[in-house]
């Protein structure tokens, strides 16, 4: 293809607007422009690099032995009225309302409508396992959508649901799904982890994210640093201290503290220390938490263990309590309290007096205050533990490009899908999901692929493996002739190759190819030529070889048959 028919609408300047790595060089690369907030046209070089993930994806899917269909992109309210989601998804589901005043959804997700599908055509086990997916443009009202098309209200998405006769057949297809999705990642030569994970507001009782590892990702991993554990903080177990909690040793005593300005240490001299968190239930009932000094509650945690995490604020505890918010302990307390495993081993440690000049120090469990019931509600640190035993906790950064879920039969009872067992009685359907953000995962590979020059593409993300840049094409032709030669003999060999066509000085044209990302480069010049070469460059290592027109097409095909 030629520049000049690609339509190649490179930016010099970085967009003010753009904050992460991918989305400035999506829009200086001219693969996305916006229309709205979170919402984008996809340019042909952009649009390019999604259908390699879209092709990746859909041949993973089959392998897998899922079978594509396409789904309503509008939904009728009365199927998520039905799973009771209608309310509960909340402001991020677009809800619209036809000419008679009939309310539908644009689709975040579609496990309403393929259980309205699954009843109606599902009928005996005999039919059963099946598994359907479908790769579709789906739209949640972000709040504040940013940073392009990684958080984007409009994004095109995979989404794959399985339906089983029985849980161990729904962990055999949530097996094979697993696999498929390590695959895909794979083959589209990204460095990802599968990290157990919180199902969310998509529901089910167990699940996987699949993250690109990033920087610049929002989400943060635990991984072992020697095993095989791996899973979002938000899930990742904080194992209790080991040993039995050393025996009180110092008497309880009350000092004056100057007041605090600010939520900081209690330490004054070097003892071990817990602050209070507060939280409240849907009724208003308050809650307190006991935690080490230096850890941060696991909301995600306190909300498995308690009912509920919303935080309390100074404002709403003062209006009913005169103990000043900020410097709870866990000294007549008015209300309940629960400690982290960490908290509830601590033995003589110190803690505030409900007052911001008063401190309690030598403060023992079951001696001066109550007991609490110990639970795991913090996040882990790094150097914890790994939970299976094996190494230690790193934290690292991650991007969400997939989720799996075990769904059960939550949406199959709540829809009534139902099947005919062997013995003729009837069977909620066992359910399974599976999503990809297809269009998420380009920006996540610019985050992991880039450098100061631009994009640096995976050969099989890559919208074309080779860009031929001719030097003064336009004036010399046997320059010209030479490049269409080696163009049209990449093409006949399968190989999808870029052929500039602008008539730009050097230096603009190879910033240009190297801002999109081209792995490979061939420069035709007057000079190379009078020695009957080209010259050779590879994107990523930036290292450049002069070679014959043949030897030059070897090695362009032979590094995009086996990318390194």
């Amino acid at each position: 293809m030629r520049t000049s028919v690609l339509g190649l609408f490179t930016l010099k300047e970085t967009p003010a607007e753009a904050e992460l790595a991918s989305h400035r060089l999506m829009l200086r690369a001219g693969m996305i422009r916006s229309v709205a907030a979170g919402i984008y046209t996809w340019l042909p070089l952009g649009l390019r690099v999604l259908r390699r993930v879209e092709e990746a994806v859909r041949e993973e899917m089959n392998r897998a032995g899922a079978v594509e269909l396409l789904m309503p992109a509008i939904q009728p309210a009365e199927l998520w009225q039905e799973s009771n989601r209608w309310t509960k998804y909340g402001p991020e589901l677009l809800r619209l309302t036809d000419r008679h005043h009939r309310l539908f959804c644009f689709g975040p997700t579609h496990e309403e409508v393929i259980t309205d599908l699954a009843r109606r055509e599902i009928r005996s086990y005999r039919e059963l396992p099946l598994t359907f997916y479908q790769i579709q443009t789906k739209f949640r009202d972000e709040i504040r959508p940013r940073f392009g098309v990684m958080r984007a209200r409009e994004f095109v998405m995979k989404d794959a649901y399985s339906f089983h006769v029985s849980e161990s057949s729904l962990q055999e297809g949530y097996d094979r799904m697993h696999d498929a999705y390590h695959r895909i990642f794979r083959r589209l030569g990204l460095e990802a982890r599968a990290v157990a994970a919180d199902s969310g507001a998509i529901g089910g009782r167990y699940s996987h994210e699949f993250h690109v590892l990033a920087d610049a990702g929002e989400d943060q991993l635990a991984l072992s640093d020697t095993g095989p554990y791996a899973a979002n903080v938000e899930l990742a177990e904080a194992r209790p201290p080991e040993g039995l909690r050393a025996p009180a040793r110092r008497p309880l005593e009350k000092i004056r503290v100057s007041p605090r300005s600010s939520r900081q240490s209690t330490s004054t001299g070097g003892e071990a220390q817990i602050r209070i968190e507060l939280v409240k239930s849907p009724a208003g009932d308050f809650h307190a938490i006991a935690l080490c000094a230096g850890h941060t509650l696991n909301p995600v945690k306190v909300a498995h263990v308690l009912g509920y995490a919303e935080p309390v604020s100074p404002t709403e505890w003062n209006e009913r309590h005169p103990l000043d918010a900020n410097s709870l302990g866990p000294l007549d307390l008015p209300c309940p309290l629960v400690a982290d495993h960490a908290a509830a081993h601590l033995a003589d440690f110190s803690a505030w007096a409900n007052a911001p000049d008063e401190l309690w120090q030598g403060v023992n469990w079951g001696r001066d205050c109550q007991e609490p019931p110990a639970h795991d509600l913090r996040v882990v640190t790094n150097g914890d533990p790994s939970p299976d035993g094996v190494g230690r906790l790193r934290l690292v950064r991650g991007i969400e490009v997939g989720h799996i879920f075990q769904l059960g039969t939550e949406y199959s009872e709540r829809l009534h899908a139902y099947f005919q067992d062997e013995s003729g009685g009837e069977k909620p359907l066992w359910m399974g999901c599976y999503g990809v953000g297809v269009s998420r995962i380009v920006a996540a590979a610019i985050e992991q692929h880039h450098d100061e020059w631009g994009i640096s593409w995976p050969m099989p993300l890559a919208p074309f493996a080779v860009a031929i840049a001719p030097i003064g094409g336009k004036t010399s032709s046997r320059v010209w002739e030479t490049a269409c030669t080696l163009e049209a003999e990449l093409e006949s060999k399968g190989c999808q190759t870029l052929l500039d066509d602008r008539d730009l000085r050097p230096g603009s044209m190879f910033a240009d190819l190297d801002l999109i990302g081209i792995p490979q480069r061939l420069v035709v010049s007057e000079r190379g030529l009078a020695e009957d070469r080209v010259e050779w460059r590879d994107r990523k290592s930036r290292t450049t070889q002069l070679l014959t027109l043949q030897d030059a097409c070897t090695t362009v095909l032979d590094r995009m048959r086996n990318f390194s």
